[in-house]
């Protein structure tokens, strides 16, 4: 009985630990203007297996990213959001996609982007 309880914790515990993810969040900045843009900016990362939650802010034009740094990491999170027609702080947007965006969100491809933030584990 006592070996059964005990492999059973060992059991548990070895599952526990599979399972567990390594969440990272990240704040970096992204170009954009209106309220479409929100939409298309956060949908082209919450389609990336391992996004937790994903949220850019209009105003500041900060984009907030939780995700799971064993799936995917902040370079690929960067490179959707360009491939979208948006550029972010370290991969400016293919041309055509930019081009491609309706006119109310072909923002100043000169604006001013805050400093990337720290990316962190938690």
């Amino acid at each position: 009985m006592r070996k059964t309880i005990l492999t059973s914790i060992v059991l548990i515990m070895t599952l526990t630990v599979g399972f567990a993810q390594s969440k990272t969040e990240t704040v970096f900045g992204v170009r954009g203007n209106c309220g479409m843009c929100k939409s298309t900016i956060e949908k082209s990362v919450n389609n990336i297996d391992g996004v937790f939650e994903a949220s850019w802010d209009k105003e500041t034009k900060q984009m907030s990213i939780s995700y799971d740094n064993t799936k995917t990491d902040v370079m690929a999170l960067h490179k959707a959001i360009a491939k979208s027609g948006y550029d972010t702080e370290k991969v400016k947007a293919d041309e055509n996609a930019y081009n491609n965006l309706p006119g109310c969100c072909q923002y100043d491809r000169e604006m001013e982007l805050s400093a990337p933030k720290e990316t962190k584990n938690k």
